[in-house]
């Protein structure tokens, strides 16, 4: 089921630029989704326009079922936002901070939540400091705290981990994954894409206000993702032999290494035929390994493809 569905999504700004260029989406409820892309690819715009930050110029979002505009406080109220933005009342008490925000959902006091809250993201020792007594991570552990005060069921983290250090990182993803396990559907923004890598569940990459692709992550990587065959050899290569010329090696490390590129999911790779070339050339094999593309190659990819073709079009 979705949680979040986006139609044909549309945001054009005073002088013409488009940030949104028809955005159609949806999310699952329960899910983990990573939203990739370049700065300015449209990233931050697209969520302020889920959770009625920004007028849209065409298009419908609904969240939990209700229209953005014409049901505004039954859908915002389903939406907790961790802006990129540190914007925070520097002499306000973390705790007080925390309150408040849940206060203006309306919710009742719930001490034992915020406790709770304040103590899975390693603020409780903190909870009576000023907000201009703490350093730059632990004022963004604070909104995520004032993000989750009021219980949401759609979760937005806009580069969260922007200028982080690790051990809030993996606080942070701790937190995340509990609120997985309760069904909470996560939207992640990041520059850092072995996190997305590592705990998405599906990943969205857009780029110049459009969505290129959306894909469960392990089929993406499978589908797209392209092996490396590593080969080193025992004496190096001066140049590649004739025979090998219809492979399309790469001679690395000073003619140490040859690399291989090739998909894992074709019938045929052809690793057969380039070792059999190898020993035919009387090359010696110190050692083979392979490498697997990584879902940062992928991504690269797939703007620079964008980019190219964009380029041709004009």
């Amino acid at each position: 089921m979705a949680m979040v569905e986006v139609r044909d999504v549309r945001k054009v700004y005073d002088g013409g630029f488009e940030a949104l260029g028809g955005v159609t989406l949806d999310i699952d409820e329960g899910e983990i989704l990573a939203l990739l892309g370049p700065n300015g690819a449209g990233k931050t715009t697209l969520i302020s326009a889920i959770c009625g930050i920004t007028t849209l110029t065409g298009g419908t979002i609904r969240v939990g079922g209700h229209d953005i505009v014409e049901g505004f406080r039954a859908a915002r109220n389903l939406i907790g936002l961790v802006p990129q933005e540190i914007t925070l009342e520097p002499f306000e008490k973390v705790i007080n901070t925390v309150r408040f925000s849940r206060g203006l959902f309306g919710k009742p006091r719930n001490e034992a939540l915020i406790e709770d809250i304040l103590r899975k993201l390693s603020l409780w020792d903190k909870k009576d400091s000023p907000i201009r007594a703490l350093s730059g991570g632990m004022k963004r552990r604070v909104l995520i705290a004032k993000a989750l005060s009021h219980e949401p069921r759609v979760l937005f983290l806009d580069e969260p981990t922007a200028g982080v250090d690790v051990e809030l990182r993996r606080d942070m993803w701790a937190v995340v994954e509990g609120l997985k396990r309760d069904g909470v559907t996560i939207i992640l923004t990041t520059h850092y894409i072995e996190e997305a890598e590592a705990i998405a569940d599906r990943i969205g990459v857009i780029n110049k206000g459009e969505i290129l692709l959306v894909e469960e992550k392990t089929s993406l990587m499978t589908r797209m993702g392209q092996k490396e065959l590593r080969v080193e050899l025992v004496h190096p290569l001066d140049a590649v032999p004739p025979a090998l010329d219809g492979f399309d090696l790469k001679v690395e490390q000073a003619g140490r290494v040859l690399s291989y590129a090739y998909d894992a999911a074709a019938e045929r790779t052809g690793i057969g035929r380039l070792m059999a070339a190898l020993a035919e050339a009387g090359l010696s094999v110190r050692d083979v390994q392979t490498v697997q593309n990584s879902l940062e190659d992928i991504f690269v990819g797939l703007v620079a493809a964008q980019d190219a073709d964009q380029e041709t079009a004009a």
